[in-house]
């Protein structure tokens, strides 16, 4: 028994390890805002044909080409007019940068502008991921005598 273990475990060791592969997932608006709640993407990619890109742009995305080389550090957005297409530009990303999470838009422009909204709205409202919480005290337009006066240190 403890040769045949021996014996199997020597055969593992010489398989080919596979590195860990990218995941590259077709994602609606509730599972973009999910997923990217914590911490926004790295890029986004735009997948759509060059006359879309030009009528509607988008904010700081990189224009799809087979070429493209990025540095992920963090999740990967893909965008393109149809589904299938961004999922396959998600998956020709996944192959090149593995253990990567890159997310592939269901819907197009408007289901990634619509998630954005949603994380900007919860972000301004303190909501998950929020990143803005500030509030303006109560007394900061009263007139009169001052409560506190800052003066120079004087030395």
């Amino acid at each position: 028994m403890k040769a045949l273990f021996n014996a199997l475990l020597a055969l593992s060791c010489l398989l080919p390890i596979k590195p860990a592969q990218a995941q590259a997932s077709l994602n609606d608006k509730a599972q973009l805002v999910a997923a990217l709640s914590a911490k926004g993407p790295c890029c986004v990619i735009d997948g759509r044909a060059a006359d879309q890109r030009k009528r509607e742009l988008l904010d700081n995305a990189l224009p799809w080409h087979a070429r493209l080389e990025i540095k992920p550090t963090a999740t990967v957005v893909v965008v393109a007019d149809r589904d299938q297409e961004a999922l396959g530009i998600a998956r020709t990303l996944a192959s090149k940068y593995p253990g990567k999470p890159i997310l592939a838009v269901k819907g197009g422009v408007a289901t990634w502008k619509s998630a954005s909204f949603a994380m900007l709205a919860a972000s301004a409202t303190g909501g998950a991921g929020g990143l803005v919480n500030f509030v303006i005290p109560a007394n900061t337009c009263e007139q009169g005598k001052p409560l506190q006066e800052l003066r120079p240190d004087k030395k």
